[in-house]
């Protein structure tokens, strides 16, 4: 298959962009306006495959009470829906990541794109909850591709500073895709039912699709590729988690990724019910906390990266997600009174935007150890991010719907794990010194 004119364009990157796979800048040398055009082409198609999966999660969040309706199923079987479409995404990275090193970028990704969109289709004409779960699962295991793959094209083209760089582009992208989700599907609803959402994110897959297969070339030289099986893809693996540095990136950014995760599955109970705001109030403070992730995201790659070492931007990120899991504890326990609802959401606004110190950095820092297995890396820094978040999600409630306590001890709880792992594990220069 002939590479497309983005695989052309990178050999530009490579020797005329000033920033080189290591990431320091070159003296005197200026990228060439194709280098650059091809560099915001390949952002675009990076970071439309990053926005797919939160599209296909959140979107259909506001047509859950019309699929239980429609399908006459009760509330606790239409949410089996997400719950496959998640443990799909956990799942499909580690079956996709090792095809990856394997058979090279491009042709797995255009694979599961291409099951994306059979599985999207079908959930169309789903006549039943039993068969819209299965297919959600399909949707979650194809679209995972986008996920794993994006993180290993990152890896293939850069290193140290701008591959940092690069994944806070990417968080800016990801970060925006659930805020609007969810305002896309409401509006989709206006006009038609639920399956019209399915078949929204079926013309985006299909768009998606196009673009991968006409402009996004292969990353990976076949001499770089893995050649063994099965059992070659699971030493690979076990070889990663035996490096302990690795480990220490993968579970700190996890856990991180929990906290994050146990905010967004408690906070419209905790914001709506308990502090009584109204549904605009949470949409708004749902908005804030994104923009804060973002901006923090943003400065992080424009401004920290290159100029402050990325183990100390990732240690003060943690180190605040702990301050600020702590005041909320503190606050929702009720050792400051009735505090209210503005100090509760000053403190998730903080912990929020820390995030985007902390979820770039340990993705950079663990993918940088792994040229040699970048799809296995970024199929075990997903599949482990996904499923302690969907092991943190459900604990939040678990003292009933009267207070947040649970939320914040989940938050502190993951906080903590993720510093000591850093700490632990990592030894980060400056804080422990690294053998």
């Amino acid at each position: 298959m002939p590479e497309s004119g983005v695989s052309r364009a990178q050999q530009q990157i490579r020797t005329t962009d000033t920033t080189p796979r290591s990431g320091t800048p070159l003296p005197g040398r200026a990228a060439t306006p194709a280098a650059r055009r091809t560099g915001l082409l390949v952002t675009l198609v990076l970071g439309g495959l990053t926005a797919l999966p939160p599209l296909s999660m959140d979107m259909y969040l506001p047509a859950l009470p019309a699929v239980t309706d429609s399908l006459h199923a009760p509330a606790a079987t239409v949410q089996l829906t997400l719950t496959a479409c998640l443990t799909g995404m956990a799942l499909g990275q580690v079956v996709v990541g090792p095809m990856s090193d394997r058979w090279g970028r491009r042709r797995p990704l255009l694979l599961g794109m291409a099951v994306y969109v059979i599985a999207t289709a079908l959930c169309i004409f789903a006549p039943s909850a039993g068969l819209l779960i299965a297919f959600r699962l399909i949707q979650g295991l194809a679209g995972a591709a986008g996920i794993v793959i994006s993180r290993a094209v990152v890896r293939d083209m850069y290193d140290g500073v701008a591959m940092a760089r690069f994944f806070s582009t990417l968080m800016l992208i990801s970060g925006v895709a659930p805020v609007i989700a969810p305002v896309i599907g409401g509006q989709v609803l206006r006009l038609t039912d639920w399956r019209g959402i399915f078949g929204v994110l079926t013309a985006v897959g299909v768009l998606l699709t196009f673009v991968v297969w006409k402009w996004l070339g292969e990353t990976l030289p076949p001499a770089e590729r893995h050649t063994g099986g099965i059992g070659d893809a699971l030493r690979t693996m076990r070889g990663l988690l035996a490096d302990r540095v690795f480990t220490g990136y993968m579970i700190a950014g996890s856990l991180a990724f929990a906290a994050l995760f146990s905010y967004v599955s408690a906070s419209p109970f905790v914001v709506q019910e308990i502090y009584g705001a109204s549904p605009q109030t949470f949409s708004l403070l749902f908005g804030i906390n994104s923009i804060g992730l973002i901006a923090v995201g943003q400065i992080n790659g424009k401004l920290l990266v290159g100029r402050v070492s990325l183990d100390k931007a990732l240690t003060f990120g943690l180190v605040v997600i702990v301050a600020a899991a702590t005041a909320l504890l503190l606050m929702t326990s009720g050792v400051f009174g009735d505090v209210g609802l503005v100090p509760v959401a000053a403190g998730l606004f903080v912990l929020m935007s820390a995030m985007g110190l902390a979820m770039p950095n340990t993705n950079a820092q663990a993918l940088m150890r792994t040229k040699h297995a970048a799809g296995s890396a970024s199929a075990l820094l997903g599949t482990s991010q996904f499923l302690i978040g969907a092991i943190a999600s459900p604990l939040v409630g678990i003292a009933g719907e009267e207070t947040a306590v649970p939320m914040a001890v989940v938050q502190l709880t993951c906080a903590v794990g993720a510093l000591a792992c850093f700490l632990g594990l990592c030894r980060p220069q400056g804080v422990f010194p690294r053998p």
